[in-house]
């Protein structure tokens, strides 16, 4: 496993030249307080053989002073090299090692696991391609878990390992495993991590960590160094669309200017045509000039010199991409954000805003939520403090050409600096726009508008129809029978003579909301929407039957806001995923398993099951007209139909 080869002794520059061209993997190591992540990492090293004979005799040495194993061998000693990490044993600042293989280059970042620490994590994960969560098999899934996760799963980075540590001290049992990976699963599936696996492992005793172990013959995976040799990171990164902030303007001499920089995704070559913003301006590459020489082709992450066939006015944080592919460029845009600092973001106060090669002045126009990091709720909340995470509207002073973050982590991400201190206060994602604007609940009705009154009476209604007006919602999986269910339903009551119509999901989205896609903030504003639909309906004295997957609770509860509690039912269909599964004739579980559908409630997406239903319909078990008799009661013992 260690870098060790022949060629050393052999052919030092065949060696050096094949060291270089191994890729390499940036990965973490996050959790909570003492779930090992120093002792993992530095197990890592001793098991690769990377530790020098020198730093290792020394670290056998403060091993009895300082470590934690009874005077034997203390791995974690490695990386905690602080003396206040030392003495409280724990992990202050980001530590970064660097090793490798035959295969590959790794550098590690070892993040502190105290919540007060949260911005030195966010800080280590920022560059990274992969984390390592560590859970300890004694505490199970804990608070920190979850906040390490959430900050993973904002930041973009898309291969997770979940080593359940410290298997030695719980008898390196199969259900204690088995227990943890089911809890964090539940939880993870509100995120969005595409690739997802989960490890066995005693950091200390070296189980899994380099090779198999056979204390736990029941874990049929591969070690945690293996996975990380082989783990395939290559299309991760964005070839797709040409971004290169000017970071220098290399004017040497009279026949010379050139455009320096790192380009930050996609591919360049010489004759390609550009444009640059902010003045639009074209023309074609010239030259890819390097230290090593010209190239015909430039990538990410090069750094490289840009020569142009016309004289164009470029400066320092300009951005350069190709005409028929640009960024967004624009003063507004929403981000989630991180923030880092003591003092807690004031909205409207203007702070810098660097993003790329580029500084602006601007400001938070507004908060639209704070995340609460155990639940994934969004909470109102008037301002940010230390560690926490919420979202935010940005007004800057000046126009910048940014990207959604989830598609180019380069151009998408931003810090924002104090103008006074100088420090920097917060780091921000940058939301796609499809996204992002696709919620109004809070939006404010022009105050021209007026609201008018019917001239008939809702009693009038009551009379005529003999009922009294409700929205009932059919919530559940796809598959779960709520559009079957809420047609029998209308058939029953109009054929007893009562007023009704039902409310589908799928024909809001032919029509009303032919607009929106499937994201979490688009599938709220379809149902925004319909609540206000459905409310209509019940102005007219009708009972609305919505059949909605509604897969957030938060949602639901808006919706009943809209409608009026005394108005609303909840029905929940309560069948199984697996059983959905079995009556998908349209095939949308296969897509979703295939990645084809995103943000699918039950696949790639959470789907919150009611906290108190007014019924549940197991419709895995009853009929349909047991389910429309249920219902019918319900409306009965609600005295909404007699």
């Amino acid at each position: 496993m260690s870098h060790q080869s022949e060629l050393i002794a052999t052919d030092i520059d065949e060696y050096l030249a094949q060291h270089e061209r191994k890729e390499l993997l940036r990965f973490l190591t996050c959790g909570s307080v003492d779930d090992g992540k120093s002792t993992l990492i530095g197990r890592l090293f001793y098991d690769t053989k990377m530790i020098a004979i020198d730093t290792l005799e020394a670290l056998m040495k403060d091993s009895v002073t300082h470590g934690t194993t009874g005077g034997e061998f203390d791995p974690a000693l490695y990386t905690d090299g602080l003396k206040a990490e030392r003495e409280q044993g724990i992990t202050i600042d980001v530590a970064y090692r660097y090793f490798s293989t035959a295969k590959r280059k790794f550098i590690i970042a070892d993040t502190p696991g105290h919540e007060q620490y949260t911005r030195n994590m966010a800080t280590g994960a920022s560059t990274c391609d992969l984390a390592i969560i560590l859970v300890d098999a004694r505490n199970g899934v804990v608070e920190q878990t979850k906040r390490h996760s959430f900050i993973v799963s904002l930041l973009g980075i898309k291969h997770v390992v979940v080593a359940v540590n410290k298997m030695d001290l719980m008898g390196y049992r199969e259900d204690v495993f088995e227990n943890i990976k089911r809890d964090y699963a539940d939880f993870v599936a509100r995120l969005d991590i595409s690739d997802l696996h989960f490890i066995p492992i005693s950091a200390l005793k070296g189980e899994n960590v380099v090779e198999k172990s056979s204390k736990m013959p029941w874990y049929r995976g591969e070690s945690l160094m293996y996975l990380l040799e082989n783990v395939y990171i290559a299309s991760d990164r964005n070839l797709n669309d040409f971004r290169f902030p000017v970071q220098y303007v290399n004017r040497p001499h009279l026949d010379f200017r050139g455009f320096c920089g790192t380009i930050a995704s996609g591919i360049v070559r010489v004759g390609d045509e550009i444009t640059v913003f902010p003045s639009r301006k074209s023309s074609r590459v010239k030259r890819i000039v390097t230290m090593d020489g010209d190239l015909d082709e430039g990538f990410a992450p090069q750094a490289v010199t840009l020569t142009l066939e016309h004289e164009i006015d470029i400066s320092r944080g300009d951005m350069i991409c190709r005409p028929g592919n640009q960024p967004s460029f624009d003063r507004k845009f929403e981000a989630m954000v991180v923030w880092m600092s003591e003092n807690q973001m004031v909205p409207g106060k203007e702070y810098l805003i660097k993003h790329t090669t580029k500084t602006v002045s601007g400001a938070v126009s507004t908060l639209r939520y704070r995340i609460d990091v155990n639940t994934l709720h969004r909470q109102d909340a008037p301002t940010l403090r230390l560690n926490e995470i919420g979202r935010c509207e940005f007004l800057l002073n000046e126009p910048i050409a940014f990207d959604p973050y989830r598609r180019n982590r380069a151009t998408g991400a931003f810090i924002i600096i104090d103008r006074l201190s100088n420090n920097t206060v917060a780091a921000g994602m940058i939301l796609d726009r499809s996204s992002s604007g696709g919620e109004h609940w809070d939006d404010q009705p022009s105050e021209e508008l007026h609201r008018q009154v019917s001239h008939v009476t809702p009693d009038e209604r009551k009379s005529r129809f003999g009922q009294k007006p409700a929205t009932v919602l059919l919530t559940g999986l796809t598959g779960a029978g709520k559009t079957t269910i809420a047609y029998a339903l209308e058939r029953r009551l109009f054929d007893a003579g009562r007023a009704a119509t039902v409310l589908d999901g799928q024909n809001m989205r032919l029509g009303i909301s032919r607009d929106l896609g499937f994201t979490a903030e688009e599938r709220s504003e379809n149902l925004r929407r319909s609540a206000e639909v459905a409310k209509l309906m019940n102005d007219a004295g009708l009972i609305c039957l919505a059949a909605f997957v509604a897969p957030e609770e938060s949602v639901r509860q808006r919706v009943r806001d809209v409608i009026g509690t005394e108005r609303f039912l909840v029905v929940h269909l309560s069948a199984p995923v697996e059983v959905c599964r079995q009556r998908d004739t349209d095939g949308h579980y296969a897509q979703a398993d295939s990645g084809q559908l995103t943000n699918f409630p039950g696949v790639s997406a959470p789907y919150d099951v009611p906290a108190k239903p007014d019924l549940i319909l197991p419709t895995h078990q009853w009929t349909v007209e047991q389910c429309v008799d249920a219902v019918m009661q319900l409306l009965q013992d609600r005295g909404l139909i007699t």
